[in-house]
């Protein structure tokens, strides 16, 4: 979206910090928009001023133009391209109305700083221009490292000398230096340049910045940096290489230090990729290149490109491998047209040659996979190419006998539901806090959870309790505070199993404030925190303010049926427990985690690549045989090699460049946000949801409506402190002001009209996702449908007659009144149930009873609302999934209630899945034999 003059000057306020020289948080767009302008600017000044005017003096350079310098003279600190002598230049440049020269050197930074393409720096000095073009044609991926030391300018040139200097054209890849002197520095740094993929510590760093912070920015340093930093030189560099980590694990951090390293290594090896003295510079270069090109390898899909290139003749199943069944036919030649030659050629069912096999892999698919575990922090990672349905019902088959007890939110994904079905387990499901007035759930409150498990101790049943899953984050954006579920629940019952359906949220570990709140990053979180002293110690504390005695856990005695601390009834009561935040026994805590992730749905994968991570501190004692047979189940022969090595390709994009890609799809949701509060049209009939709307204040400490608006420093302080957050890349726009339902609204306005893909509507909602792959060209294309929607609607509306506006008015009524409320889970019926106490049931029991002849009747629905009003009751056979809400109203086995069927009834939408519009309700009306 190009910025004109007139919108830069609303934008840029004389007084505002980013057009003074301070350094922004939201860097990216405010530096990219900064050289466009300057551009436009200087394109303007080069036209209309001629060279024999009268000289003038740097005031006379235009307000706007001058006011652009000092930010990007901020800005360019943390950037070795094009970088602050660069802009000096330009300075210069301009001050002598040298407009033309001046031009020449906006432009091509303008074009660089506003895509993501890789590109070659434009260097200051001839000699540099003189030196690349000796370098060969083929263009090479660059990344920038970040030197961290406080030296002249002399010895900085030195360094860089001797380290470009190392260049040679068989190097893979090429890369420039960044130089800043202070911890805080570099902690800026890491948080605006995406392009930097190594950093080089020096021990002559020194602690703050002399730049100009942005208020944010300082916000955001003084809560991630604490009061105050370690004195001692040695502690300030473990406590600098441990924060850098914090913010971007992916990153290969490196110690140059002067003398007595090799006393050193024994301390810093876990910090550090290696640690070297001042004089080893060819070794520190090949690091550099050799720590990028780990994690630029793909292994898998490099196995499938060289295969493709090889000749090869086929006799075995597929035809259409190597294109045979494609290529020279007289009547499908055009498939191989529109997908190409490369996606024939690499088609196969072989699992030699170094493709491997994806049920027994050994090579380069174990190999790739290896690198999906490090990528996003787990122990284990696998690869399942039919989706987080499967992988989903792999991790519940693996986990669950029949007879166990799941603990499970009822507004999870169907394949949850279906799973559970198959794996016989009984079912205890979690209601979410309801959204009424938007006709969604949020998600599960931990009070409940917690609530659940002490119901299950005190009817002496915790012991049958086996997992917790729920989803993280929800399909509307509903974050938990994962670590604290984990830590409360492992208080109760500490050998819990956690599944994280992580289907939407595989993007959250690549960035710093997101990764707090995922799966593997709270494992790890907690395993460390178990193995720390200090912890135990808390442990005992919160025993003794509880009133126990001799810390032996919360019943105040053994473990009378083997749930561990807390298990039993005791002395300590369970609303003392509900209002405590607990913390487990970290000698009999077991860290059991695992997360399911769509990652064709957030990041780069074909459709139904998804991934499964493992923490599992017991996984090979106690789940890697059965985790071994239930991936054999549910996981294709024959998978499809594309898929695969497109996970191969997701993960390399993720590690490379995923921190860059999350901030911006979250920057580019608030800018819609932005532009709907206000564009003056747009709010009258459209309204983003905030944390305000979708989280009940109960589960919140901050009070922010869109942290991230606010600053990275918001959005942090709500991720560490509220129970629930929202994740800024969802968008849930309330539409009941239009008069237009929203699968309406979706179907006939967005997507038939002009193109819009959204997933998700309620009645009075749509959901709008930002992802890695959005661009600043369709949000401005979003923001231009709203608007010409709105104008529509204003149309419309001031053509109605008085009969037609009122007909209007009632439509926006029923869509902004509150609705039949969402129906909670009512009850397994009595035969599924073990007893009357614990709310478990047995859905396979039920789904299977379904089978036996004669067992099952079709009912209308005013058929079954007289029946269970007058006291009969019904029970549900199948489960009945409307989309939306897209999660089962009824499962097998479920007592049918007045408030599900006015529910349902009240729903407009044109998918229901186990329902039959003609024959109705299918219910169970026999009993088990």
């Amino acid at each position: 979206m190009a910025l004109t003059l007139e919108t830069a000057a609303k934008r840029r306020d004389p007084d505002d910090g980013e057009a003074c020289g301070e350094v922004p948080s939201s860097a990216w767009r405010v530096r990219a928009d900064a050289w466009e302008f300057l551009g436009y600017a200087v394109k303007q000044l080069a036209a209309t001023t001629s060279r024999s005017e009268n000289a003038r003096t740097p005031r006379d350079v235009p307000r706007d133009v001058q006011r652009l310098l000092p930010l990007l003279e901020a800005l360019e600190m943390y950037w070795a391209s094009p970088g602050q002598q660069y802009v000096a230049e330009l300075r210069r440049s301009l001050e002598a109305r040298e407009y033309a020269e001046a031009l020449g050197l906006i432009e091509p930074v303008a074009r660089r700083v506003a895509g993501h393409a890789q590109h070659t720096p434009e260097p200051a000095s001839d000699t540099e221009r003189e030196d690349r073009a000796e370098e060969p044609a083929e263009a090479r991926k660059r990344f920038e490292v970040l030197v961290i030391d406080d030296v002249s300018s002399v010895d900085r040139e030195d360094l860089q000398a001797e380290l470009l200097g190392q260049r040679r054209n068989a190097d893979a890849f090429n890369y420039e230096l960044v130089f800043v002197p202070s911890f805080e520095d570099a902690v800026v740094a890491i948080l605006l340049n995406p392009d930097i993929q190594a950093c080089v510590l020096r021990p002559g760093f020194v602690l703050n910045s002399g730049q100009r912070l942005s208020r944010d920015v300082r916000s955001f340093l003084d809560r991630f940096l604490g009061p105050s930093l370690p004195p001692r030189p040695l502690d300030r560099i473990l406590t600098l290489a441990e924060k850098l980590g914090e913010l971007r694990p992916e990153l290969d951090l490196y110690l140059v230090a002067g003398v007595g390293i090799e006393e050193l290594a024994g301390s810093l090896t876990r910090q550090f990729r290696r640690i070297f003295r001042r004089q080893d510079g060819l070794e520190l270069h090949l690091s550099l290149l050799a720590g990028v090109a780990e994690r630029y390898e793909a292994p898998f899909f490099h196995a499938v490109q060289q295969y493709s290139r090889k000749p090869a003749g086929v006799f075995h199943a597929l035809p259409v491998s190597r294109g045979g069944s494609v290529i020279h036919s007289k009547w499908i030649n055009d498939l191989g047209e529109f997908y190409g030659l490369n996606l024939l050629l690499a088609e196969t069912s072989a699992t030699s040659g170094g493709l491997d096999s994806l049920l027994d892999p050994h090579g380069s698919l174990k190999q790739a996979q290896k690198l999906a575990a490090r990528a996003f922090g787990a122990q284990k990672s696998l690869f399942v190419t039919n989706g987080t349905s499967t992988a989903n019902k792999i991790v519940h088959q693996s986990i669950l006998a029949p007879g166990d007890v799941v603990l499970v939110d009822r507004n999870c994904h169907k394949s949850h539901h279906y799973a559970l079905m198959l794996a016989g387990a009984q079912v205890s499901y979690l209601d979410a806090y309801p959204l009424n007035d938007f006709s969604f759930y949020g998600a599960v409150p931990l009070e409940s959870i917690k609530r659940m498990l002490l119901d299950y101790r005190r009817a002496g049943r915790l012991h049958e309790v086996k997992m917790l899953a729920l989803t993280n984050c929800t399909f509307d954006g509903i974050v938990y505070d994962v670590e604290r579920v984990m830590e409360e629940c492992l208080a109760i019952k500490p050998d819990l199993v956690f599944l994280w359906d992580e289907a939407w949220f595989a993007f959250a570990g690549f960035h710093h404030i997101y990764r707090r709140r995922t799966a593997m990053a709270s494992a790890r979180s907690l395993e460390k925190s178990f193995a720390d002293p200090a912890y135990a110690l808390r442990y005992a504390q919160q025993l003794r303010e509880l009133g126990v005695e001799g810390g032996r856990g919360y019943d105040g005695g053994g473990e009378p049926d083997g749930g561990g601390p807390g298990s039993g009834v005791g002395p300590v009561s369970d609303e003392l427990l509900l209002k405590t935040r607990l913390l487990p026994d970290p000698a009999k805590a077991r860290i059991r985690v695992y997360s399911t992730q769509s990652t064709h749905k957030t990041l780069t994968s074909l459709r139904q690549g998804s991934m499964i991570h493992i923490h599992d501190q017991d996984f090979g004692q106690l789940n890697e045989e059965s985790f071994r047979e239930a991936y054999m189940t549910h996981t294709s022969t024959s998978p499809n090699y594309q898929i695969l090595a497109s996970l191969d390709m997701g993960r390399r994009q993720a590690e490379l460049e995923g921190y860059e890609l999350v901030q911006r799809q979250a920057d580019l949701a608030v800018s819609i946000a932005q532009a709907v509060a206000r564009h003056p049209l747009l709010r009258k009939y459209f309204r983003v949801l905030g944390t305000r709307d979708l989280i009940p204040a109960q589960y919140r400490e901050t009070s922010r409506q869109m942290p991230l608006r606010d600053g990275l420093a918001a959005m942090s302080e709500a991720w560490e402190r509220d129970e629930f957050v929202v994740d800024p890349s969802r968008l849930t726009l309330h539409i009941g002001l239009t008069g237009v339902d929203g699968d309406t609204f979706k179907h006939d306005y967005l997507m038939d009209k002009y193109g819009i893909q959204v997933n998700k509507t309620s009645r009075n909602s749509v959901l709008f996702m930002t992802n890695i792959g959005t661009s600043r060209s369709a949000v401005a294309y979003l923001v231009e449908v709203l608007v010409k929607l709105a104008g529509t609607f204003e149309d419309e509306q001031s053509g109605l007659s008085g009969l037609g506006q009122r007909a209007r008015h009632a439509r926006v009524a029923a869509l902004t009144s509150t609705p039949p409320p969402l129906p909670d889970f009512s009850r397994f019926a009595e035969r599924f149930r073990k007893d009357a106490v614990t709310p478990d049931g047995n859905m396979r029991a039920a789904y299977f009873e379904s089978y036996k002849a004669g067992s099952c009747e079709y009912f209308s629905a005013n058929e079954l609302a007289r029946r269970v009003a007058a006291g009969e009751e019904m029970v549900s056979a199948s489960f009945v999934t409307p989309y939306p809400p897209g999660f089962p109203v009824l499962v097998p086995g479920q007592v049918i209630t007045e408030e599900i069927l006015a529910f349902m009834s009240a729903l407009d939408t044109r998918e229901i899945h186990g329902f039959n519009a003609e024959l109705g309700f299918r219910v169970l009306t026999g009993s088990v034999a």
